[in-house]
């Protein structure tokens, strides 16, 4: 069973009333393990179980990989300051080249995936991703970073979607907010990547506000109720979920025909744009029967 809602903005508490940050950076130091915990109480009783403990592993493999890590190269001043002048996201995922943080972190992120008890198609995968020389890595990354993927190696480049996240977010988290403009719909202002949900927050400052939450390196951005995160439509739009679960809700728009999630996180603040958006795949099977094809990049559901 299924339901489908027209728009509507919850009520904001009087002395809540505030223009929200327009950005909001990530903390690598919780966020993969806040996104661990998650995946494994989504596991509990789910008919994905197996993948969604999987994915908690990895999670925390991701969290443990963060320590004493070099510190990322960071694009130039003149750089920064050329991205701010015209809009333009600062972290360059089209000219991303590994540097020996992200060759590092990589490398931590393969032996931590290698102690996790997973099946054996996916161990294949892991030991032909680790197997692969510099120039088939970098292939690999740039398949990652254009959402370009082969359908037949889609779980070898999961284990490099996951250092990239890591990789990324510790880029985005030495950001400077301020300098953050918005860079078109369906585009993270840091680094320009797609989002992979959109939460409506209840944290102070930006309550009841809708942030689109990047894929790639996890930065929140402020984006308008009512509109399609992926074309910026604001006809046609409305919001499909399962039966009782209204928290996950998919906004669907009739002018491009894609749908991103919308989680409700102000009614339950543990939901997790990249663990929920997994754990909703009933939600994802529902709305491709009705039309309408995924706006959002989750690597942990590529083929889906």
């Amino acid at each position: 069973m299924s339901g489908v809602s027209t728009p509507r903005h919850e009520p904001i508490p009087i002395g809540e009333v505030a223009e929200p940050p327009f950005i909001h950076l990530p903390d690598p130091s919780t966020l993969f393990a806040t996104r661990a915990a998650r995946f494994r109480t989504l596991a509990e009783g789910h008919q994905l179980a197996p993948y969604l403990n999987f994915l908690a592993a990895l999670s925390t493999a991701q969290h443990e990989v963060l320590g004493s890590l070099p510190a990322p190269e960071m694009p130039a001043a003149d750089a920064l300051a050329r991205a701010k002048d015209h809009g333009m996201p600062p972290l360059d995922r089209g000219k991303f080249t590994a540097d020996a943080a992200f060759d590092e972190t990589l490398d931590r992120l393969f032996v931590g995936a290698a102690a996790i008890d997973m099946p054996e198609p996916a161990r294949a995968a892991l030991d032909r991703a680790r197997a692969a020389d510099a120039g088939k890595r970098a292939l690999m990354l740039r398949a990652v970073l254009d959402d370009a993927i082969p359908v037949e190696a889609l779980a070898d480049h999961l284990f490099i979607a996951a250092a990239l996240q890591v990789h990324f977010a510790r880029q985005a988290a030495l950001l400077d907010a301020k300098s953050l403009k918005e860079v078109g719909d369906g585009a993270c202002p840091a680094c320009g990547a797609a989002p992979v949900a959109s939460l409506v927050v209840g944290r102070a400052g930006a309550h009841n506000s809708r942030y689109c939450v990047c894929s790639l390196c996890a930065t929140e951005w402020n984006y308008v109720r009512i509109k399609c995160t992926i074309c910026g439509s604001t006809k046609g739009i409305s919001y499909q979920h399962v039966e009782h679960d209204k928290q996950v809700r998919a906004e669907t728009c009739d002018t491009c025909h894609t749908y991103v999630k919308v989680m409700q996180q102000i009614q339950n603040p543990a939901l997790d744009p990249v663990a929920d958006d997994v754990a909703s795949l009933a939600l994802d099977l529902m709305v491709r029967e009705l039309g309408y094809r995924r706006g959002a990049v989750n690597p942990f559901m590529l083929g889906y």
